[in-house]
């Protein structure tokens, strides 16, 4: 059980307590005490209920320790510039697959860094890749061309991110303006590691075709 989940249920239960004794003191007919404890208790379970939101939006994420990898994904060509994608989530998550169109393929992620508080609390830094799409080697293609792009993630709950960049001075301890993208050549055949460190992701080729298809990019 994570940091926020046990603070959001402490917090649950002290405010079920503060908005019991509320009822218990204005059956009695003490109305201040009654009043503070009702504050108190609703107050509580508000800022409960918020961190619950806030611990389900996180569960769209993963947690960030270390370099590591995140997906593998695979091409296969099957008409010029068009390219069938397989992506392979790391952790057992269910394989996906695409139509890329173009050249290269990017893939997209945010990451959720926290500050020095929020670390020594144990929150690790959190990923979740965000899209798929295909790229133009040539600007004009790229203006011109057939364009894909698909997202990886449903929405889930509140959006933390949204809120910690909209109200950032409000909300200290996430850093939170921090995407990162990847991009490499596709070729029939090929097949890339995606991996995300604290700095971003990268991708590498993990067979001939890929290491010659990045060859000749560059």
């Amino acid at each position: 059980m994570d940091a926020l989940t046990i603070t959001s249920a402490v917090l649950g239960f002290l405010g079920l307590i503060f908005v019991a004794l509320a009822v218990s003191r204005l059956r009695r007919r003490k109305i201040a005490a009654a009043g503070l404890h009702g504050t108190a208790g609703c107050c509580a379970l508000l800022l409960g209920g918020a961190l619950v939101a806030i611990a389900f939006n996180l569960h769209s994420y993963q947690r960030l320790t270390h370099e590591q990898a995140v997906a593998e994904i695979v091409f296969r060509q099957f008409e010029p510039n068009a390219y069938g994608a397989t992506l392979s989530p790391a952790g057992g998550q269910e394989t996906r697959r695409f139509v890329i169109r173009g050249d290269e393929w990017q893939i997209d992620a945010r990451v959720l860094k926290w500050h020095g508080v929020a670390n020594l609390l144990g929150l690790d830094s959190h990923y979740r890749l965000e899209r798929l799409s295909g790229r133009y080697a040539s600007v004009s293609n790229e203006g011109n061309g057939a364009r894909t792009v698909y997202g990886l993630v449903p929405k889930h709950g509140l959006d933390l991110w949204g809120i910690a960049n909209r109200y950032q001075r409000w909300v200290p301890l996430v850093d939170a303006i921090y995407g990162s993208a990847a991009f490499l050549p596709m070729a029939n055949g090929a097949r890339y590691e995606i991996r995300v460190t604290q700095s971003g992701l990268i991708a590498r080729p993990v067979n001939v075709a890929a290491e010659r298809a990045v060859a000749a990019w560059r």
